[in-house]
């Protein structure tokens, strides 16, 4: 997680929280539930490509690879803190897939 100053963050939190709702009440307009993931996307493209365009001018290999890092470091983050202790209690709930635990006992009698 990347942690900025409390004062860093109390500048962009309302332009976040502004432009968070927008993109919420126009995914709801839109009437469609998926609408959402589109506006997320086209948002945090959109966001990347133009902190790219103004700190670094052109194009090139090492600010790809950073922005695509930063993107991966985004979704590993979220699915070890949210997404993982969710499907855990759903596996709770539901059962788990048989094949697992199989595959867990054989590794652990490596």
């Amino acid at each position: 997680m990347p942690y900025i100053k409390a004062g860093l963050r109390h500048k962009i939190d309302p332009l976040i929280d502004r432009l968070a709702a927008e993109i919420s009440s126009q995914a709801k307009e839109s009437g469609d539930p998926g609408a959402f993931a589109g506006m997320l996307n086209y948002t945090c493209t959109r966001l990347a490509l133009l902190l790219a365009r103004r700190q670094f001018g052109a194009m090139r290999y090492w600010l790809v690879a950073l922005i695509t890092g930063t993107f991966k470091n985004i979704a590993d983050e979220f699915y070890r803190r949210l997404a993982a202790p969710y499907e855990d209690k759903q596996k709770d709930a539901s059962g788990d897939v048989d094949l697992f635990q199989e595959y867990l006992e054989e590794i652990q009698k490596m």
